[in-house]
């Protein structure tokens, strides 16, 4: 197993301008905002900061927060686009803004994985607001995205909608992740590429509890019987837990031990703009075969 970073590098409509004291400051097309980062130990390259907004978090250890304006910002959202794909930007009572730009250059990495396969379909678990399944469907993958979160898949549809992709192969579903890789494994089913981006904690539209630490692994194996020799990916990335890399990489390494291809585990991250520091965002394990 190899340890990696993927840097994500500043594009016209997203930029981290420049982090540190435990902070960061970034460009949402013509907007700027403050947001917290536990991870920007350092010092800022400029002390003073301007921004159309920041996100104040809580004073406990429950999460939580709000955001505090410092100008005219569009509480329903502004269009933004990476390559083919536009979506909608919006200040969230989750701190993000709605996508998470970290994930390019694995947006990347997945469209170059899949190129030489002829009518590719790829499974998008967690797919939130869909901008991962519309970068694959862009470049011309068949997608199934499965997000418990009703409210998610129809701000997703409104995405595709806005990158005039209505009417591209995609499968919008409201699942349990869980439960639907499941049945997909009962089904025979099988993919050319998956897609893994599960919360800390969640829950199904029936109630379902999701807990990574306990539901991690068996997704991971159903994720394997959904692939195959023909297959080209997996992608898994943890947000904001206490895990390591390590971990999650040996979990990948062992489900995909039949297969051969390649494991890598490791960190993504963004190049600030300020001085070209790698300021890392979360962890990563991918399986693939090139």
């Amino acid at each position: 197993m190899t340890l990696v970073t993927l840097t994500g590098e500043a594009w016209a409509d997203y930029g981290l301008i420049d982090s540190g004291n435990g902070r960061k400051l970034e460009r949402y097309g013509d907007y700027r905002f403050i947001r917290p980062e536990p991870q920007a130990m350092w010092a800022p390259s400029d002390p003073v900061w301007e921004a159309d907004g920041e996100f104040i978090p809580a004073s406990d250890d429950e999460g939580g927060g709000r955001w505090h304006y410092n100008g005219p910002v569009p509480r329903d959202g502004w269009p933004l686009a990476w390559r083919e794909v536009a979506f909608t930007a919006q200040n969230t009572p989750f701190r993000h803004l709605g996508f998470f730009p970290d994930m390019a250059p694995v947006w990347d990495w997945m469209r170059d994985r899949l190129e030489a396969v002829p009518d590719p379909e790829a499974l998008n678990l967690f797919g939130y607001t869909g901008v991962g399944t519309l970068a694959l469907a862009a470049a011309g993958a068949r997608m199934v995205h499965v997000d418990a979160s009703k409210k998610s898949v129809e701000a997703a549809k409104a995405n595709a909608a806005l990158s005039g992709m209505t009417d591209a192969p995609i499968r919008w579903l409201v699942e349990d992740a869980g439960k639907f890789a499941a049945r997909e494994v009962r089904r025979g089913r099988r993919y050319d590429g998956i897609i893994l981006d599960p919360p800390k904690w969640g829950r199904g539209p029936a109630g379902e509890v999701w807990k990574l630490e306990e539901n991690l692994a068996p997704l991971v194996a159903d994720c394997r019987r959904l692939l195959d020799a023909e297959s080209r990916f997996l992608f898994l990335t943890v947000y904001a837990v206490r895990m390591s890399a390590l971990a999650i990489g040996e979990l990948v390494r062992q489900a995909f031990a039949d297969l051969g291809g390649t494991v890598e585990a490791g960190e993504l991250a963004v190049r600030e703009e300020a001085r070209g520091l790698e300021l890392p965002t979360a962890i990563f394990a991918r399986w693939s075969r090139d």
